[in-house]
């Protein structure tokens, strides 16, 4: 629950602190004074958007700070998003004049998801027009699924329901790869044939392009190699002057020791030179002009080239890749027929399964319906309405979707002659009022909530009805917060609690306060809201009862 709210430099609101207990509490004040202002704030730090139109000084930040007595339920929130657990938790909220907004956790920067995510489990904040909401079929099958603890049914059913949805378009994916793949398959193996008949391999065109380089040169190479080995082995030529040498630094090895390190390189310098004359000259006994060879290797690199310029290639692996490419899709469309009846088999293993869990769903809803139709009905009877008639009408559907197989739909009536109809065509104003505080009476227990925020949810009745409505919430507020804002004495004096919202008028401008009131403060608010501003001493005297029974 929510234990002190800080606010400053919002709206009219320039600065206001309160503090808030456990339990049913009231806010009420004229209109315009700044309730929905107050109601806007506190929305901040539940991650609703914002910008500098909220400024009440434009040069100056918006701060808007929550202090939460969370409990250990929260503590999978706070390890999920690496934040310090504390049950005293302080959620801030700042818009700064540049327009940019930053969020805190117990001093930590998070983002407005964060905030979202956390508010949603602490806060339900209900405004008058989300009476509107009554009328959404979603978030009446939302009702049902919150009082049937679908939670986990829901889940299962989705996950099921994406793979069921990505099977279906996987096949219709295919068919119209088969049918595009139908119209260009002469053209497809015309391609595959052409690119498997080349025999391609990734390192042959620099291989082909070497060796064609030295057959065209082979008389310059086969001559350099010639001589090359003739310079080395022949008459006077570098081995013979070379083992001269040899034969110099033998004689003074055993005299000079260094000649001992020059005669091992000269041996070793021998050896080697030996061996490449005869590698030389064995490299030139093979190698010959070859015409024919020469004009093989050039087609097929002619062929290559064509390939690739035809393909737009950049080099034989791209070209392979094609190839192979070319064969899936061909092999694929040959079994085209196969693929396709196993992914449709395998859909339609999801979809019974997807059935399944729909009827079992449905089944649950119905269960839960009928719960919800017993309890709205017998508090609509209390809160004045006697003949009223509530009806949860579940109708299955041929295709299920996110949801379910099941159309959910609200009736009601008020009348006794009357035949239920949708909320929207036969509820009045307060009869929807009245609806709906019955719904989040119903769904209190259910969502387990801490604070519940009633925002006029009482327009439209008065009397007895006010009275029940006030009883309510009331109720409601048995082991957690309830906060109402109301025009109605009847609601107003059944708070433990009671809040005066009000403006003020300062030098240059208005703003907008709030202070806790104490019982003779309370009899005074009370008063004015059951007379106007000229206070009878009946009013006072029906305010002093009201607070006396609540």
């Amino acid at each position: 629950m929510i234990t002190h709210l800080k606010i400053s430099n919002y709206a009219l609101i320039e600065q206001l602190e309160i503090d808030f207990i456990s339990g049913f509490i009231t806010i009420t004040g004229e209109t315009g004074a700044g309730k929905s202002i107050l109601m806007g704030a506190l929305s901040l730090i539940l991650g609703q958007r914002a910008d500098t139109s909220v400024l009440l000084k434009k040069d100056q930040k918006c701060i808007v700070e929550g202090q939460f007595l969370v409990n250990e339920r929260f503590r999978y929130f706070f390890d999920k998003n690496d934040l310090d657990f504390d049950k005293e938790t302080l959620i801030r909220r700042e818009i700064l004049p540049g327009g940019k907004s930053r969020a805190f956790i117990n001093d930590t920067p998070v983002n407005l998801g964060q905030l979202k995510e956390i508010g949603s489990q602490m806060v339900d904040i209900h405004s008058q027009h989300q009476n509107l909401r009554l009328n959404d079929h979603i978030y009446q099958l939302n009702v049902i699924d919150y009082v049937a603890d679908n939670g986990d049914k829901l889940k299962a059913y989705s996950e099921v329901y994406g793979n069921y949805l990505s099977k279906r378009s996987e096949i219709n994916e295919m068919r119209e790869e088969f049918e595009r793949i139908r119209g260009e398959l002469e053209f497809y193996r015309y391609q595959f044939e052409e690119l498997e008949r080349a025999q391609l391999d990734a390192g042959e065109k620099d291989e082909l392009e070497s060796e064609v380089n030295q057959l065209e040169h082979a008389e310059d190479i086969k001559f350099s190699l010639v001589q090359s080995a003739d310079k080395l082995t022949g008459e006077r030529q570098v081995l013979e002057v070379l083992n001269e040498t040899l034969q110099l630094q033998r004689k003074i090895r055993d005299m000079f020791p260094p000649a001992r390190g020059f005669t091992e390189r000269l041996e070793s310098a021998y050896i080697e030179l030996k061996d490449l004359a005869n590698e030389m000259g064995a490299a030139a006994e093979r190698l010959e002009y070859d015409p024919d060879k020469l004009q093989e290797k050039k087609e097929r690199i002619d062929l290559i080239y064509s390939l690739l310029q035809k393909h737009k290639a950049s080099d034989v692996g791209e070209l392979i890749e094609l190839r192979d490419q070319l064969n899936e899709k061909i092999t694929a469309f040959t079994f085209s027929d196969e693929t396709i009846k196993r992914l449709e088999d395998e859909a339609s293993d999801l979809f019974d399964d997807l059935k399944n869990r729909a009827s079992e769903l449905h089944k649950a809803r119905k269960k839960s319906g009928l719960h919800v139709e017993k309890e709205i009905s017998h508090q609509l009877k209390q809160l004045g309405i006697p003949n009223a008639t509530f009806v949860v009408r579940i109708e299955s559907k041929n295709d299920p979707d996110i949801n379910g197989a099941d159309n959910i739909r609200f009736l009601f009536s008020a009348n006794k002659q009357s035949v239920v109809e949708d909320i929207s065509k036969v509820a009045s104003g307060g009869e929807i009022s009245r609806l709906m505080l019955c719904i989040k009476s119903l769904l209190s227990d259910y969502k387990g909530l801490p604070t519940l925020i009633f925002d006029e949810i009482d327009a439209g009745v008065s009397g007895e009805t006010a009275e029940k409505m006030g009883s309510i919430m009331k109720e409601m507020s048995a082991g957690r917060q309830v906060i109402a804002i109301t025009h109605l004495p009847q609601v107003a004096s059944q708070g433990d609690e009671h809040f005066l919202v009000f403006k003020e008028d300062e030098a240059h401008s208005t703003v907008t306060r709030i202070r806790k009131l104490n019982h003779e403060e309370r009899v005074v608010e009370i008063a004015k809201l059951l007379s106007g501003e000229k206070i009878t001493d009946a009013a006072i005297s029906n305010a002093r009862e009201l607070l006396r029974i609540s």
